[in-house]
C-alpha cells in the first residue's frame, strides 16, 4: 500500500494508472486543471476503493509553478507521507503553429518540460529527505531525436528525459527510484486527429499496466510498448547527413 500523488490526473494514461493504484489498495491524491473531469474521476475511484482508502484531489493549473509547493502540502495533509509522485500532464502542440510563434513555442516548452521539472524538483527533495519513494514522469519517444514533424514537443520531452537521468544519478544512493516512461503512439484524446490504424498504437490501459510493472521491478526507464526501444534505437543510429534528407 502506497501514498501516491498524480499530477495531471485526468490524462488518459494517468486515469488508468489511478484505477490500478486504487485496485491494489493505494491511497491517491489527484491534481488536474479540469474541475469537472477531476470530480468525476474522484467519484469513480471512491466507488472502486475500500472503506479505509484515502482519495483526495485539488484543482490547479500546473503551468503556474508557484502553486506546486502548496499542492504538495495539500497532498501531504490528505495522505500523510508521500511514497510515489507521478507526473503525467502535458499537451501535444501544433508544430506548424509553434514555428510561427515564439510565445506558443515557449508555452509548450513550459507545459511539457519546465512545469514537470518544477514538480519533480520539489518531489525529489521531499523523497530524498525521507530516504525512500519513487518519482515517475511520462516523457515520450519523441524526445529521443529531434524530427521536423514535432521537434518542439520532442525538445521538451528530451529536456525532461535528461533531467530525469540527472535525478536518477543523484538519488540512486538515496533510496529513491526515478522512472522515465517513454510511450510511443497512444490512443488518447490528445491524439484524436491522428490515423490510428496499425500495430504501433497502444491503449492507455496497456501503458498504465506497463508503468506499474516497471515501478514494481525498480526500473529506471521503460518504453511502452516495448518495441519502441528498438524503433528509436534505429532512428538514433541514422547518420545526420542522411537524417536531414528524410521526412520524419
Amino acid at each position: 500500500m502506497a501514498n501516491i500523488v498524480i499530477f495531471g490526473a485526468t490524462s488518459a494514461i494517468a486515469t488508468e494508472c489511478a484505477k490500478l493504484f486504487v485496485q491494489r489498495g493505494d491511497h491517491i491524491f489527484l491534481i488536474a486543471r479540469n474541475a469537472e473531469r477531476l470530480a468525476v474521476l474522484e467519484s469513480d475511484l471512491q466507488v472502486r476503493a475500500g472503506s479505509d482508502q484515502r482519495i483526495g484531489y485539488a484543482v490547479a493549473d500546473l503551468n503556474q509553478h508557484e502553486l506546486h509547493e502548496r499542492l504538495y502540502t495539500k497532498a501531504s495533509e490528505c495522505l500523510g507521507k508521500i511514497d510515489t509522485v507521478l507526473v503525467a500532464h502535458g499537451s501535444l502542440p501544433d508544430q506548424g503553429a509553434c514555428e510561427q510563434s515564439v510565445e506558443l513555442t515557449l508555452n509548450e516548452l513550459n507545459t511539457n518540460a519546465l512545469s514537470a521539472i518544477s514538480i519533480l524538483t520539489i518531489g525529489a527533495n521531499l523523497l530524498e529527505a525521507q530516504g525512500y519513494g519513487a518519482l515517475v514522469a511520462i516523457s515520450s519517444v519523441a524526445g529521443d531525436r529531434g524530427r521536423q514533424s514535432n521537434y518542439v514537443y520532442g525538445a521538451a520531452k528530451g529536456m525532461l528525459t535528461l533531467f530525469m537521468q540527472g535525478l536518477r544519478n543523484r538519488l540512486a544512493k538515496r533510496g529513491v527510484q526515478v522512472l522515465t516512461v517513454k510511450p510511443g503512439f497512444v490512443d488518447t484524446p490528445m491524439t484524436q486527429a491522428f490515423d490510428k490504424g496499425g500495430l504501433l498504437w497502444a491503449q492507455p490501459e496497456q501503458v498504465a499496466q506497463g508503468i506499474l510493472t516497471a515501478l514494481s521491478k525498480g526500473k529506471d526507464e521503460v518504453y511502452l510498448l516495448w518495441f519502441w526501444r528498438w524503433i528509436m534505437l534505429i532512428i538514433k543510429l541514422i547518420p545526420e547527413w542522411l537524417f536531414k534528407k528524410l521526412t520524419l
